[in-house]
C-alpha cells in the first residue's frame, strides 16, 4: 500500500453524496483471500466502507437465482457501454428502452426492482441474506446514514426510474425501489470480508471452506463476465488491458476483483478518478496484475 498511497492526491472523494463526502482520502486498505482459505491484508483492514456499485454484482446474482436468466435479461441488456454509469441517454435510444446492462445505474435499478419482497427492507434483505451466507456473518447490514443521504439526493436515479416506469421496464413504487436501492448500495463491510466474497466468485460460486455451491456455477460466471465487460464503468476497456481481471468498483472507493483459480482481491481508497474509480485501487491492481501475471487475456 505504501507504494500507491501517494496516488490518492490524483483524485477526489465523491462529494455528490453528502455522507460519502465525509470520507478521508488517505484511508486505504487491500486484502487477498486465497481459495484455500488464507487471507493477507494491509492498511486499515477494520475500516468499514459501503459497497455502493459493487453491490450490483450481488443483486444480479440474487435476481438470477430468484427469476432465472431469461426473465432477468428481458429487463436489462447484455452489452457494455462507453457512457457514464449514470447515463439516461441510452434509455432514449434503445428500443425497447431497457437499460443496456445491469452494471449502469439504470440497469441496477431494474435488477433491484426484480428482487422479491413486499417492501424495501425485504428486498435488500435478499442481498443481505446472500452476503450472510457467503461470509458466515449475520451482523453485516447497511449504513443507515449513508442510505438516507443517498435516498435524499437521488434526483438523477429518480429520473431514471420514472423514465423506465413510463416505458414498462420497472413496476411498482419508484420511492420504494429507490429506498431499496440506496440501502443496497449502503451495505457495509471491511476489506477482508469483501475479498472473501470475491474469492467465492473466483471459486465459481462455491464456499471457500465447505465447498457448498452458494451461487450456481453458471450464474457466478455471468456475474464475472459483466465484471469484465462493464464492471469498471466506462473505463472497463482500459482496465481490461492494464489489469485484465473481472472487477467491480463503487464510488465509495471499493473495488472487488476476481483472480481465477487463485482467490479474490479487494482494495479500498475513497479518492476517485474522473470515471468514478479508486485511483489508489486502480494503481495497486495494475502493479499486482503485472507482477503476478493475473490477466485473463
Amino acid at each position: 500500500m505504501e507504494h500507491v498511497r501517494i496516488y490518492a492526491n490524483n483524485g477526489k472523494v465523491a462529494d455528490y453524496i453528502p455522507a460519502l463526502a465525509k470520507q478521508q482520502p488517505e484511508i486505504n486498505a487491500a486484502a487477498f483471500y486465497h481459495i484455500d482459505g488464507h487471507c493477507v491484508a494491509a492498511g486499515q483492514t477494520k475500516y468499514l466502507f459501503t459497497l455502493q456499485s459493487v453491490s450490483k454484482v450481488l443483486a444480479l446474482a440474487v435476481a438470477l437465482m430468484e427469476h432465472g436468466e431469461d426473465a432477468v435479461f428481458s429487463r436489462v441488456g447484455l452489452e457494455p457501454t462507453s457512457e457514464p454509469f449514470y447515463t439516461i441517454s441510452k434509455l432514449e435510444l434503445e428500443k425497447p428502452s431497457k437499460p443496456i446492462n445491469p452494471m449502469i445505474n439504470a440497469g441496477a435499478l431494474a435488477i433491484t426492482n426484480m428482487l422479491c419482497g413486499a417492501n424495501s427492507e425485504e428486498m435488500v434483505g435478499q442481498i443481505l441474506q446472500l452476503i450472510h451466507k457467503m461470509l458466515g456473518d449475520t451482523s453485516i447490514d447497511y449504513d443507515q446514514e449513508v442510505a438516507k443521504s443517498e435516498y435524499e439526493s437521488a434526483f438523477l436515479n429518480r429520473s431514471l426510474c420514472y423514465f423506465m416506469k413510463q416505458n414498462g421496464v420497472i413496476t411498482g413504487s419508484v420511492e420504494e425501489l429507490l429506498d431499496a436501492y440506496t440501502k443496497q448500495c449502503a451495505i457495509r463491510m471491511n476489506i477482508q470480508q469483501l475479498a472473501k466474497i470475491a474469492a467465492i466468485f473466483a471459486n465459481d460460486g462455491k464456499d471457500i471452506h465447505s465447498d457448498e455451491q452458494i451461487i450456481p456455477l453458471y450464474y457466478a460466471r455471468i456475474c464475472k463476465t459483466f465484471m469484465v465487460t462493464c464492471g469498471m464503468y466506462n473505463a472497463s476497456g482500459s482496465f481490461a488491458i492494464k489489469v485484465g481481471i473481472p472487477a467491480k468498483s463503487g464510488v465509495s472507493g471499493a473495488i472487488m476483483g476476481v483472480v481465477r483459480d487463485s482467490g479474490g482481491i479487494a482494495v479500498f481508497g475513497p479518492s476517485l478518478d474522473e470515471k468514478g474509480n479508486s485511483v489508489v485501487g486502480i494503481k495497486l491492481l495494475e502493479l499486482m496484475s503485472k507482477h503476478y501475471n493475473w490477466s485473463i487475456y
